[in-house]
């Protein structure tokens, strides 16, 4: 009987582990189940979210990251700001820069433009031309023995100023009344300008024809008289010369016109 009774409590023990196993297997089962069913909700709730978040994301994000980067590229450097003060020493901010002050002509320099300015004054005042009268030239009559019974006159400008020898002298014979003839056929192509020092020249062409005229006339005395730009008249102080001996001349002699060099004169 007793054994029995030990063999029944075993096997009723042996049920109550075996019932209380597959209990704890069920509820294992169905935690496990249950755990997973409740972590793969999450999951899912969150690829949602980020489905639906990640266009917003990028839509809103985006733009105010490029916005406001943007001004910050944008905004000059302390370096950059402390560069005009190393190179140049103008400061940073100020309305001049280092290349406006790096050509800006140094004080010696303006002394040089003050002394080219006053040369150019100088020599300004120094090509002012004025006429050549008997106060700034000296006249001069010698004989040339070619061509025959001529006179050469020479005028030099003596002053400092350019001057000009308009058209031709006007001569008076001792106390002759008219002006002697001048030849038109003798007139250059331009006004004669003599710098100082320099000469112009003009022939005197003393008698005509032989045989043409009043018989010629002994002098010993020229005045030469200078035009001005209206060739009315003359103008000026007039040159008195003394003439070689022998001198003769007539109605239809003639004087040139100035001309700048000896020879021009001469062939008339």
């Amino acid at each position: 009987m007793r054994s029995n009774r030990i063999r029944t409590t075993v096997l009723a023990a042996t049920a109550l582990l075996a019932a209380l196993s597959l209990t704890a297997c069920s509820g294992e089962s169905g935690s496990s189940e249950s755990s997973k069913a409740g972590a793969a909700a999450p999951v899912a709730n969150t690829i949602d979210q980020q489905a639906t978040s990640q266009p917003e994301s990028h839509a809103t994000s985006q733009p105010e990251s490029q916005a406001t980067s943007q001004p910050q590229t944008a905004a000059p450097e302390a370096g950059a700001t402390e560069a005009p003060v190393t190179h140049s020493g103008t400061k940073s901010g100020g309305s001049g820069n280092g290349t406006t002050k790096s050509t800006v002509p140094p004080v010696k320099t303006g002394a040089n433009k003050a002394g080219n300015t006053a040369g150019t004054t100088s020599s300004t005042t120094s090509t002012k031309t004025v006429t050549c009268t008997g106060s700034n030239t000296k006249v001069t009559v010698t004989k040339v023995s070619r061509p025959i019974n001529h006179l050469l006159l020479t005028v030099t400008n003596t002053g400092s100023k350019l001057c000009n020898a308009y058209y031709a002298p006007k001569l008076r014979f001792d106390d002759a009344q008219a002006v002697f003839p001048i030849l038109d056929d003798s007139q250059p192509q331009a006004v004669v300008t003599l710098a100082p020092g320099e000469s112009a020249y003009a022939a005197i062409g003393l008698t005509g024809e032989p045989g043409a005229g009043p018989a010629p006339r002994k002098a010993a005395h020229l005045q030469v008289n200078f035009a001005g730009k209206s060739n009315v008249g003359s103008t000026g102080t007039p040159a008195e010369l003394k003439l070689p001996a022998n001198t003769y001349w007539d109605d239809n002699g003639f004087v040139t016109y100035w001309q700048t060099e000896m020879a021009d004169a001469l062939q008339y």
